[in-house]
């Protein structure tokens, strides 16, 4: 069965037969493959792409893939993992999905299997990937708002009027609407509405943490 789009794959597997056959399989079915034989030479080599999975085996010599995708995870590194294993216990099973894993596939596995498998987990990167960049642009514009305007945005978006934000610092109704003209401009929406429909997948917290200059998890 064909995917419905290609993209990148990352394999890790220590059988130099399994990785031939796989990456030969993937490579006709038209994605581009970098396959590696441990952990090890994987962070040594590999640089994050998107679209792209990773096909990660469970047991190999020094690390294992669980171990690999905790040290993945916490370099920031979000590409989905596809696990292909054909002798894992069932801790590292439930390990290794509780740690975000796409998929756990056991050795042997029809390709039929594999594609379908890899092709939800390119849906997933193309949709993460998406959402980054969303994040990114939303951060930059948050960034132009001065102390002021972030205040009138954090009471705007959750719903309160200008007369209540003008109640509650005792600013005059019409400087409020001033400013909140200015967060909807510097935001690039033509309405409140339009703002939260912006934000409806945004970390919030994110761009505050951006304004005080924290790194964001999500940045290289």
């Amino acid at each position: 069965m064909q995917v419905k789009t290609a993209g990148h794959i990352f394999l890790v597997d220590d059988d130099a037969s399994v990785r031939s056959a796989l990456t030969g399989m993937l490579e006709r079915q038209g994605f581009s493959v970098n396959a590696y034989a441990s952990a090890d030479e994987f962070l040594k080599h590999a640089t994050q792409v998107s679209p792209a999975v990773l096909l990660l085996d469970m047991r190999m010599p020094n690390q294992n893939g669980a171990d690999l995708q905790l040290d993945l995870a916490k370099h920031g590194w979000t590409t989905p993992t596809i696990f292909i294993s054909g002798e894992s216990l069932p801790a590292q099973i439930v390990q290794a999905m509780k740690q975000g894993a796409s998929d756990f596939l056991l050795k042997p596995f029809s390709m039929q299997e594999l594609l379908t498998a890899v092709d939800q987990a390119l849906e997933k990167d193309r949709a993460n990937h998406a959402l980054f960049i969303k994040t990114l642009a939303v951060e930059k514009r948050y960034a132009t708002l001065t102390p002021r305007e972030r205040e009138v945005f954090d009471a705007i978006i959750v719903g309160k009027t200008n007369k209540q934000i003008a109640t509650a610092d005792g600013s005059a109704a019409a400087t409020i609407k001033l400013h909140r003209s200015r967060v909807l401009a510097k935001m690039q929406v033509g309405s409140v509405s339009a703002l939260i429909d912006l934000l409806s997948d945004i970390d919030i917290s994110a761009l505050r943490l951006r304004s005080l200059n924290v790194k964001h998890p999500l940045t290289p």
